[in-house]
């Protein structure tokens, strides 16, 4: 059995997370993540 390069176990891993390269549903699962937004106290330090 011969051994998977790295770009062969690279999209192995995208298939397995259900990656593709739809620019839409990449922005839609980004705003998920950034809804959250800064917590008060991250948003100025003066240190």
């Amino acid at each position: 059995m011969t051994e998977k390069t790295q770009a062969e176990r690279f999209k192995e891993a995208a298939r397995e997370l259900e990656c593709d390269n739809d620019d839409t549903r990449f922005d839609a699962a980004l705003k998920k993540i950034a809804k959250a937004g800064k917590k008060p106290d991250d948003a100025k330090k003066d240190d």
